[in-house]
């Protein structure tokens, strides 16, 4: 190329240039379409002008209860004769068989996304981490076929219609927290621009308070406080811009229980959502009586979905209850003659200390163990009566085990049924007296619960002193004239 003119020269580097230039923006235009190249929708076509959108991704414990509080959630809506479709936002990793029973039990639409990576991961602490993936509401921008969508999250539970969120304008919250808006429910409007501008901000990493969803939004929508309150108008037309949304339409169920019925004056009351403790979701069989609000959770999956599910695990449990009481009873007589293989020998202070921490050890375990093998997600009724039945035959496993008297042991069983009975109590005048109650049982009922402890030590300190359970390795046991009466 030495002997070509300076022109000449130039050209191919200019070609490379305008190359290089093509390659960088079709990479650039690749990466903003890339939360929309392996999207695919499953279940009926659209068939209203609004829907209702809520998101399932996989990879954490609770995968399973989220799946069926979605299912619960849009059923619901049905219930409420919500006049919109009803849209899942699905990772492409959940089970083929879960996305088949949305479509078509449910009738659900089901949109099938890839998780979007989330820049801010590092931001998540300890439990948080089942947040990673919460950025993939930003799906709910890409729903073009709709005119407003609102998106909720699965722990919601409908009182009422509320169709008229689909007036509202391009983006409306609510605000829980005094400073920051709520993401269990907001309404939007879809747009593949603002959801590709939202994509850029991930990558150039706007900021985020809490790395999830929420705090990513409150980024892009930070003076939404200072919006005007959304009021539906009468004539039913649709507003533009940004509004707040009323308190009732995001209603904390801790507000429930400061009076035991709603009473939240600013806005219609519609929405119950339950965003504080993580364990006291509404599915859960032990959320009531301690949370009434789970029996018309569990009422209307009663209704709509049943409990087939979880019934052989259920079954399985209560057949293994009744074999442990079973065999316990039978090998009682076995147990009981420790009690006269009577040796000169004591067994030594350690042993001893060793012998009645087993005790406790095995006397919590039985209270506890029935608790986190029953399904989660059963009827509490149901749940609540397994577990009462579990820690009954592994306490009665528990007397015949260490000898202890049956009644000091099954004074906390009675204390927890007890319990049971007062947070029920269905006429309570509000919460403040209901917990008034509550604590006045648990300050009656500690004096029994530890004078019952202090008599099973003391049995215990008696089964050691006259009878001694491990003899010494090598040393046959003597016999003697007590072991005759068996």
């Amino acid at each position: 190329m030495a002997g070509l003119p300076p022109v000449a020269r130039r050209r191919p580097l200019a070609t490379a240039s305008l190359l290089l230039l093509l390659l960088l923006a079709v990479t650039a235009a690749a990466r903003e379409e890339r939360g929309l190249a392996a999207r695919r929708v499953e279940g009926p076509p659209p068939r209203h002008r609004h829907a209702y959108a809520a998101m399932m991704y996989m990879g954490t414990p609770r995968d399973y209860e989220f799946y069926v509080a979605v299912r619960v959630m849009m059923r619901s809506l049905t219930r409420v004769q919500a006049d919109a479709d009803r849209v899942l936002i699905a990772s492409a990793d959940v089970p083929r068989d879960w996305v088949r029973a949305m479509t078509e039990e449910d009738g659900l639409r089901v949109v099938i996304v890839e998780n979007l990576r989330n820049p801010y991961e590092g931001n998540l602490g300890g439990i948080n981490k089942r947040f990673k993936l919460t950025l993939n509401k930003l799906y709910a921008w890409t729903l073009v076929d709709y005119e407003r969508v609102v998106m909720i999250d699965s722990d919601n539970i409908f009182l009422q219609n509320t169709d008229e969120l689909f007036q509202c304008g391009q983006f409306c919250a609510v605000f829980i927290n005094p400073c920051y808006f709520h993401t269990g429910l907001f309404v939007l409007q879809p747009s593949i621009d603002v959801f590709k501008g939202m994509l850029h901000d991930l990558e150039t990493g706007r900021e985020n308070s809490d790395g999830a969803d929420q705090g990513f939004l409150v980024g892009c929508y930070p003076d939404l406080l200072d919006k005007p309150m959304f009021h539906p108008p009468e004539n039913g037309t649709k507003l533009n811009g940004t509004y707040r949304l009323p308190l009732g339409y995001q209603m904390d169920a801790s507000y429930y229980y400061l009076k035991l019925h709603w009473h939240v004056p600013c806005g219609p009351n519609s929405v119950i959502t339950f965003p504080s403790a993580p364990w006291f979701k509404p599915w859960y069989w032990w959320s009531w009586p301690v949370l009434p609000l789970g029996l018309s959770w569990h009422k209307q999956r009663w209704d709509d979905l049943g409990y087939a599910a979880e019934m052989p695990v259920v079954l399985m449990e209560v057949l293994m209850y009744i074999v442990i009481i079973t065999v316990t009873r039978l090998a009682r007589p076995g147990m009981t003659k420790l009690c006269y293989n009577r040796r000169p020998e004591k067994q030594s202070a350690l042993v001893q200390w060793l012998i009645k921490l087993a005790a406790i050890v095995a006397m919590v375990a039985a209270y506890s163990i029935p608790f986190f093998v029953i399904p989660r997600t059963v009827h509490p009724i149901m749940g609540w009566s397994i577990y009462l039945f579990g820690a009954l035959a592994l306490s009665v496993l528990v007397i015949n085990v260490f000898l202890l008297p049956p009644l000091d042991v099954l004074t906390t069983w009675l204390a927890i049924v007890g319990m049971l009975f007062v947070m029920a109590f269905p006429w309570y005048h509000d919460g403040v007296v209901r917990a008034l109650a509550v604590f006045g049982y648990a300050f009656c009922s500690a004096p029994f619960l530890w004078a019952s402890m202090v008599r099973m030590m003391d049995s215990v300190q008696t089964m050691l002193e006259r009878d001694p359970f491990f003899p010494r390795i090598g040393e046959p046991a003597q016999e003697t004239e007590f072991s005759k009466l068996f």
